[in-house]
C-alpha cells in the first residue's frame, strides 16, 4: 500500500550489503523465518562480537555532555560490554581466538582514549523516528520503499552549522569505494535535520589516531545509487527469487545460513533483536 511504511520495503546499508553479495543470503537473513518460531535467524562471529562490543562503548559517549567525555573510564565501559560477548555466545571457537580479539578491542579504545578526536568535540544526533523506530524515511513513495540507518558519530562543525559523518571501522580491510554507505548517510542526514553535510570519514580504528576524509556524492548521484540497488530488492522480493550468485552450491556468504536450515548450527537462543542466533562450529 502505497505511503504506508508497515507495508513499505524497508532497506539498510546492511541489508542492501546482503543483497549485493548474495540474494540468497539476503533473503534467509533478513526475511526468512524458522516455522517452529516464527523468528528470523542471525550468525553470531568472533569479528561481529569485537565490532558490537567496540560500537557500544564509543556510541554510548553520544548520550554524555562534552565536558564529561574525557573523564568516562572507557576500558571499563569496553569490559561490561565484552560481557554480552564473551565466549561461546560472542560467537569464539576457543579462548585463544576471543582472547586475541579483546586485546584488539582494548588496543582500539586505548587508541581513542589517546586520540578522542571528534568524540572531544560537540556532537548532534539524529532523532530516531516514530515509535522509536530506527531513523527513517520514504526514499521513494512511488516504489513504497523506505530508507534507514543508524550512523556512528555526526560531528557539528561550529564554522558553519553543519555535520561530519564519522564511521567507526573495527574490521581489517578499508571499506570498498563503491559501497553504499555514505550515500545511504547522506541521504537520510538530509532527509532528517536540517544541517548540512560537509564532510564524511572513517575511522579504522585498528590502525589509524584519526579518521580517513572521504568524497561524498552529490545528493542526486546518492540516491540514484542507492534508490537502483532499492528497486533490485524490491523486485526480488515480488518475484520471490533470491538466487545465490555461485549456483545451488552456494557461497561464502550464504553457505552459514544454509547450516542453519540443516541442522548443522549450534543455537545460542535469542537475539537483543528478537531473532534466533546460531554459532557455527
Amino acid at each position: 500500500m502505497k505511503g504506508d511504511k508497515y507495508s513499505a520495503v524497508w532497506v539498510s546499508h546492511s541489508s542492501m550489503g546482503d543483497f549485493i553479495r548474495c540474494p540468497r543470503a539476503y533473503y534467509l537473513h533478513n526475511m526468512y523465518k524458522d516455522p517452529k518460531t516464527g523468528r528470523k535467524i542471525g550468525i553470531v562471529n568472533g569479528a561481529l562480537s569485537l565490532g558490537t562490543a567496540v560500537h557500544n562503548t564509543l556510541e554510548a559517549l553520544k548520550e554524555i555532555p562534552l565536558e564529561e567525555r574525557l573523564e568516562r573510564n572507557l576500558l571499563k565501559d569496553f569490559e561490561n560490554e565484552w560481557k554480552n560477548v564473551a565466549g561461546e555466545k560472542g560467537g569464539f571457537k576457543d579462548e585463544t581466538e576471543e582472547l586475541s580479539a579483546k586485546e584488539r578491542g582494548v588496543s582500539m579504545i586505548k587508541r581513542v582514549i589517546e586520540n578522542p578526536g571528534p568524540l572531544a568535540r560537540k556532537t548532534v544526533r539524529l532523532q530516531r523516528g516514530r515509535n522509536d523506530m530506527i531513523p527513517n524515511f520514504y526514499l521513494s513513495e512511488e516504489d513504497n520503499i523506505v530508507l534507514c540507518g543508524m550512523i556512528d558519530w555526526l560531528e557539528y562543525i561550529p564554522e558553519d552549522d553543519s555535520v561530519r559523518v564519522i564511521d567507526f571501522k573495527t574490521g581489517k580491510n578499508d571499506e570498498h569505494e563503491d559501497s553504499l554507505q555514505l550515500p545511504i548517510y547522506l541521504l537520510l542526514l538530509n532527509a532528517l535535520q536540517k544541517r548540512s553535510v560537509s564532510g564524511a570519514a572513517y575511522w579504522y580504528l585498528d590502525r589509524e589516531n584519526g579518521y580517513v576524509e572521504k568524497e561524498l556524492p552529490t545528493p542526486e548521484e546518492a540516491k540514484e545509487r542507492v534508490l537502483k540497488i532499492a528497486r533490485e530488492v524490491k523486485k526480488a522480493r515480488e518475484d520471490k527469487e533470491f538466487l545465490c550468485h555461485s549456483g545451488p552450491d552456494g557461497c561464502f556468504t550464504c553457505q552459514p545460513f544454509e547450516k542453519i536450515l540443516k541442522g548443522k548450527a549450534k543455537s545460542l537462543g535469542v537475539g537483543s533483536f528478537g531473532q534466533d542466533l546460531y554459532f557455527i562450529p
